[in-house]
């Protein structure tokens, strides 16, 4: 399956759940899709109209261009991440590794859900003007030190920034989802990257 196709079906994990979609949201998943597996400056609007089954100028009565589709879908998704890291971060008071175990299991359904949108954080985030990557990238920061306040307190003594190499690393792993074949069924896939990420926290953090 492409990551156009995934981008089509998946429900995003940190954005939207139980809202009834509109005829905008399909418009920008398409475009997410495309921009996803093409490349951003590899898809046109008339490419992306054609794909909606729209015309121009109802394409862009929702959206103003393709930068306008670009900030759409990924500052909705950064301010989702952080604030379902926030939930999860305060639902169990004093015990850090409920907190761990919740945060992953979190991030691994977001990335499960909306590998395009991955790839586009990856590879298109310097495409936006620097207003909403300024906002995105700080966004991103606030959510990393949820991540690190669980994982100094699993690890005493770990400095805090050694506690962000473990998160980011373990978004790198939790974030190969663009990138892993349909050989495995997505329970599975679940189940391998959550016991895979937590291993990896979990592991004694004391220099060699």
């Amino acid at each position: 399956m492409t990551l156009e196709q995934q981008a089509r079906g998946a429900n995003s994990g940190a954005t939207g759940a139980g809202r009834r979609r509109s005829r905008k949201d399909e418009i920008l998943e398409i475009a997410v899709g495309l921009f996803a597996s093409r490349g951003y400056h590899g898809v046109s609007m008339d490419d992306i109209g054609a794909a909606a089954g729209v015309t121009g100028p109802a394409l862009y009565h929702h959206f103003a261009g393709k930068e306008a589709m670009l900030v759409a879908a990924l500052v909705p998704v950064s301010e989702g991440l952080l604030e379902g890291g926030r939930q999860r971060s305060v639902a169990h008071p004093g015990d850090p590794r409920a907190v761990l175990e919740s945060l992953i299991d979190f991030h691994v359904e977001f990335a499960l859900a909306n590998p395009a949108v991955i790839a586009l954080h990856l590879h298109e985030l310097d495409r936006l003007p620097e207003e909403p990557r300024r906002r995105i990238r700080r966004l991103q920061r606030m959510y990393v030190e949820e991540w690190v306040t669980v994982l100094t307190a699993l690890h005493p003594g770990l400095p805090d920034g050694e506690a962000r190499v473990l998160a980011h690393a373990a978004f790198g792993l939790m974030n190969s989802t663009p990138f892993l074949g349909g050989e495995v069924d997505r329970r599975r896939r679940a189940e391998l990257l959550r016991a895979a990420t937590l291993a990896a926290l979990l592991a004694p953090t004391e220099p060699a």
